[in-house]
């Protein structure tokens, strides 16, 4: 209800009778003030209000009951002293600030019209739940929504760089691999494939860049796969019959030791309903070998201008003993196991561009986001069932950009049924309320 009450405050949502105070002062709401959705303190903030002959400049605070002020302990707070009207469903108490001062209270109703609306978003089974209106949005409302979508997830990727680089010390570098690295999953091993990357330690492995072999040592190493006790009972037979996995073992042992690294719990990647294209061995080859080429440093990415540029920058290919395994100790027909294109341009699309994104805001730089957004607009859309169902709905994708806004618009909306912040949801609700 408190929601549906931000709601109706925010977008002035009025009943048609003047808005009267409890004790029967005229209410005129000049400006109801900026919506404070994610920080502490009053719920809207700089609003301006005509009570009585009064003009008021301050917070607004809007609860369900007037008496959660207290149960919130709003009473005891000076950051609540500069409220200057307090908006509730129910005014069942007067309230108080910290000062001792009862603050003006108003019963605000929400429409029927808002309200039936709302709770035919919250309980139909339909998915989207607003999809009977999808065809009659217009395109100005569909074009700004998405723009602000697509500028939303880069903007949460940015945030999750951003806590990835200061976990490596400030080193951006070391961010840009564990983001390569955790895209590198695709879904099924991402958070593996990030625990490993945190534990490859760059500094160490750049000593000895130019030694493929040593490079695939760590790395496997890290990522625990050369530990037969992890193992089945068959791949470990198989394993310990390899000549290849024997030397990688005995080299990783020795640089284990000189470089005091720890591997991870091997237990953590998951094989289960994986094309052998997508083994861990087979994706941790082919990192290795783009680490060993020298195009996997942030530099060489930010140097990119097209996509042209990142793809040929990010192309990459197993090392030559893979090229004949999926596993150790079992061959398999000769394939260099090339990363796909569809593949590849998941990983711009996730890496590469938010990457650019985030590098651009931290150091100030709005080419390399304008670049961002242009590289987003120039790769076809995803195909997933996310894109699929907005499609069904009469919302087409038309670039990569719009595909990611759709992803976000779905995890951080739909399946939140956060309709109220959602401008679809503002559009539903607000049928007959124009």
């Amino acid at each position: 209800m408190e929601q549906l009450l931000h709601y109706v405050w925010k977008h002035k949502l009025w009943p048609l009778h003047a808005l009267t105070t409890t004790d029967d002062r005229l209410v005129e709401v000049i400006d109801p003030g900026l919506y404070n959705r994610r920080n502490a303190g009053p719920d809207f903030f700089n609003a301006k209000v005509r009570i009585g002959s009064t003009l008021w400049v301050g917070n607004v605070e809007i609860h369900t009951n007037a008496s959660d002020w207290y149960a919130h302990g709003h009473d005891r707070d000076s950051a609540y002293d500069n409220v200057v009207l307090h908006v509730v469903g129910n005014a069942d108490v007067n309230v108080k600030n910290s000062r001792g001062d009862y603050l003006p209270q108003i019963v605000l109703e929400v429409p029927s019209a808002v309200k039936e609306h709302y709770e035919e978003l919250l309980h139909t089974d339909q998915y989207p739940p607003c999809y009977s209106i999808i065809p009659n949005l217009s395109r100005l409302l569909v074009h700004s929504w998405m723009a602000a979508l697509q500028t939303e997830r880069l903007e949460k990727k940015t945030e999750a760089i951003r806590q990835r680089a200061e976990r490596a010390g400030g080193s951006w570098e070391d961010a840009y691999f564990v983001t390569l690295a955790r895209n590198y999953g695709f879904g099924i091993n991402s958070d593996a494939f990030e625990e490993w990357a945190q534990r490859v330690p760059l500094s160490a492995v750049g000593k000895h860049r130019d030694d493929l072999f040593q490079i695939e040592a760590m790395f496997f190493g890290q990522a625990g796969l050369l530990n037969p006790d992890a193992m089945s009972t068959q791949h470990r037979a198989d394993a310990l019959a390899d000549d290849y996995f024997c030397r990688l073992r005995n080299e990783y042992q020795y640089l284990a030791h000189k470089f005091s690294m720890e591997p991870m719990d091997a237990k953590m990647w998951r094989f289960l309903r994986l094309r052998p294209q997508n083994f861990p061995y087979i994706r941790i080859s082919q990192l290795a070998n783009l680490y060993y080429e020298r195009r996997s440093g942030l530099s060489s990415l930010i140097e990119c201008k097209t996509i042209e540029d990142i793809q040929q920058l990010l192309a990459t290919q197993v090392t030559p003993y893979w090229q004949t395994h999926y596993t150790f100790g079992a061959e398999s027909r000769h394939s260099e196991k090339r990363m796909s294109a569809a593949s590849l341009n998941l990983i711009i699309i996730n890496t590469a561009i938010p990457m650019l994104f985030a590098v651009g805001r931290h150091r100030q730089k709005e080419e390399l986001c304008d670049r961002a957004f242009d590289l987003l607009e120039q790769l076809k859309a995803e195909n997933n069932h996310i894109v699929s169902t907005w499609q069904e709905c009469g919302l087409e994708a038309h670039s990569a950009g719009d595909s990611q806004a759709l992803i976000q618009l779905k995890n951080e909306y739909c399946d939140r049924r956060d309709c109220l912040r959602c401008r679809f949801g503002y559009e539903y609700l607000s049928r007959g309320e124009k």
